[in-house]
């Protein structure tokens, strides 16, 4: 099936999660403050933003995690010295509020929409646990187009490594070179170039704060709407 024009000739399409389809920066941001609130000072005094959030996220929980106690904490203090009491608090929160806060991009539905009507095997594939990513998908209305969704807990290694799209190309039956990923970071795009899928990237995502026109990709997209001839 061609995408695109002929720019993509594939036979399955991996679908990344926050930045792609949802904008969850809300989730983040709330879960994560209130997880602050539960350990001792200096963290409980710390706050995260949208703007620190959108900087941190895209590469698993754990880095995310980490990251925040390690701003939170100043100089002096080792954020490791609280990540056992951090990480569990973290997850009930954000259970507590998933999907909540967050929304889904306009272009999304129609964008899968088409993919699933040209008959393509569709999988979802983030590095968000597979404990939050999944409620996630069937709370906005989303699980029901893939075929698999994979969380990034599933494999021993995540994105930007290859180790997960190769992974998911093999539960699809599908080759990697036949298999586009769409994402909106650089490690969705790092990872589908480690293993030799085509990248699609949406320009409207988080990239770490930093210009997703930069990053090595095939194409860009404002929309996935914009999959849909016209």
């Amino acid at each position: 099936m061609t995408l695109l024009g002929a720019r993509f000739d594939v036979d399955a399409v991996i679908v990344d999660l926050d930045g792609t389809m949802v904008d969850t920066l809300g989730d983040f941001v709330v879960a994560l403050n209130l997880m602050l609130t539960d350990l001792p000072t200096p963290y409980r005094n710390f706050q995260v933003d949208h703007a620190i959030v959108a900087r941190l996220v895209g590469k698993g929980s754990e880095h995310l995690l980490s990251s925040v106690l390690s701003l939170a904490g100043g100089h002096g203090n080792d954020p490791q010295s609280v990540y056992a009491q951090a990480w569990p608090s973290y997850q009930r929160h954000y259970l507590d509020i998933n999907g909540q806060h967050a929304v889904v991009y306009p272009g999304v539905v129609a964008g899968l929409q088409h993919l699933a009507q040209q008959g393509l095997k569709l999988a979802c594939l983030t590095n968000k646990p597979t404990a939050l990513a999944m409620p996630l998908l069937n709370a906005k209305g989303l699980a029901h187009f893939f075929e698999l969704s994979f969380g990034g807990d599933a494999f021993e290694r995540k994105k930007p490594d290859a180790l997960p799209l190769l992974k998911t190309c093999q539960a699809l039956g599908t080759l990697p070179q036949r298999t586009l990923m769409i994402g909106d970071s650089s490690n969705d795009a790092q990872a589908a170039r480690a293993a030799r899928c085509p990248v699609l990237l949406v320009t409207y995502g988080y990239n770490h704060g930093q210009p997703i026109r930069g990053v090595d990709a095939d194409a860009f997209v404002d929309s996935l709407e914009e999959l849909i001839p016209r």
